[in-house]
């Protein structure tokens, strides 16, 4: 079985890391735990439910495109071919597990205080599952010819949601087309759902807050009256053929990664980089508005694919000459301790499990939680609107207090690391 280990990095003074690469890692991290704690009450920065692109829809990208920097810096230090691949191979199947682990099913944190996991209904897919998937190098030709090649016949589903009234009921799909980008009759599901089976799949997809599924859209509300069958149907936006395109994020990373390592001036790196986001973002941008292919995270199309590695090279260029170039790193140093210490913040903070443990202790109620006093009495009595209370405490109750977490790990030389 994997093993994450938290370790003291005893070689921190032999090796300069890269400032604003551990920044930018820190940034995502804390988007992550913005968009998914504060998108509820401010949809405009969670995930878009179909086509489009809201703040969510960067932090996969910008994990991807992160990564990406990291094997060329990292791979580059060791010239033994066989010991690379099998630490990426070691690598591989430790984030397999934790993906598994923190997203299959098994933890229900941080609100229910329960856990483990139905073997039939686990999903698969993920995050951490996603970013190591990478598997051929003719990633575009493939990705767009199955997205547009493949015959997509009717199906059928049962719906799993216990507080439906359709619970236990079949629902049919009508599709019989080829080439259809719109939520039932895309490529990417069928082939989600004849590889992965659809149990197996993310049960509360972004389109629940589209407009053909409820009238409070773009929140989570009651399901309408004439809502389409598909509609209760789970979609994994993680998926088979949406992994395989989520390659070229991580091929984009490497070639900026290669980019530090070939090219020394600080001058020729920037000018490489911004030039090449550009050219990115204005062709995710032409395809988008003109209508040849939508930006969509779920379907992760080739648009998405550039509008947002456009925008991860012009932040992490941004990044790169204030803290590497004109050394303004302390104003940035919450974000660097957070992102050299990612996997835990990202373990105990984003996936809740830190909060599920101080919510398992509760006065008569389980709604009675230190956690839930702080938010409602500290943070949104005081602004008086729960939108902005609850803004507030994730900004300063988790992603700021993550950041002084950290930053005492880092003074201590503690790491957690894959």
């Amino acid at each position: 079985m994997a093993e994450i280990k938290v370790e003291r990095s005893l070689a921190g003074n032999n090796r300069q890391r890269l400032a604003s690469l551990d920044i930018f890692r820190g940034l995502t991290v804390a988007l992550m735990i913005l968009v998914d704690d504060a998108g509820g009450d401010w949809p405009m920065i969670a995930h878009a439910p179909w086509n489009g692109c809201n703040l969510a829809d960067f932090v996969m990208p910008f994990f991807l495109f992160i990564v990406g920097v990291s094997i060329a810096l990292s791979l580059k230090r060791i010239s033994n071919k066989f010991e690379a691949c099998k630490k990426v191979c070691f690598r591989t199947c430790k984030l397999l597990f934790w993906g598994l682990l923190l997203q299959g099913g098994f933890s229900h944190a941080p609100d229910e205080l329960s856990y483990g996991v139905d073997v039939t209904m686990m999903r698969f897919c993920g995050i951490l599952q996603c970013i190591h998937r990478i598997v051929g190098v003719s990633v575009l030709v493939i990705y767009l010819a199955t997205l547009y090649g493949t015959y997509v016949p009717d199906w059928e589903f049962v719906v799993n949601d216990k507080d439906s009234i359709l619970y236990g009921k079949i629902q049919s799909v009508s599709c019989g087309v080829r080439g259809k980008l719109n939520p039932p009759c895309n490529a990417v599901g069928y082939v989600d759902r004849q590889v992965l089976v659809i149990n197996h799949m993310y049960h509360h997809p972004a389109w629940r807050r589209s407009k053909a599924f409820t009238d409070d859209s773009p929140y989570e509300g009651a399901l309408r009256q004439d809502a389409p069958s598909w509609c209760h149907a789970p979609f994994e936006p993680e998926g088979i053929l949406s992994s395989i395109s989520a390659i070229l994020s991580t091929i984009i990373g490497v070639h900026f990664g290669h980019i530090i390592i070939h090219m020394k001036g600080h001058l020729a790196r920037l000018k490489h980089w911004i030039s090449t986001g550009l050219v990115f973002l204005t062709l995710g941008l032409t395809l988008h508005f003109t209508h040849l292919m939508p930006l969509n995270k779920q379907l992760y199309s080739f648009s998405y694919i550039c509008v947002t590695s456009g925008a991860a090279a012009l932040v992490f260029s941004s990044l790169y000459s204030l803290v590497d170039v004109l050394e303004w790193k302390h104003m940035f140093l919450p974000l660097k301790w957070i992102g050299m210490n990612a996997m835990l913040v990202y373990v105990m903070g984003a996936e809740g499990i830190l909060a599920a443990f101080f919510n398992g202790w509760y006065y008569r109620h389980p709604h009675n939680t230190l956690i839930t006093w702080i938010r409602e009495h500290v943070f949104i009595r005081v602004w008086h609107s729960k939108r902005v209370g609850v803004l507030m405490y994730v900004i300063f109750a988790e992603i700021l207090f993550w950041g002084l977490v950290t930053g005492v790990f880092h003074r201590f030389k503690i790491y957690w690391k894959l």
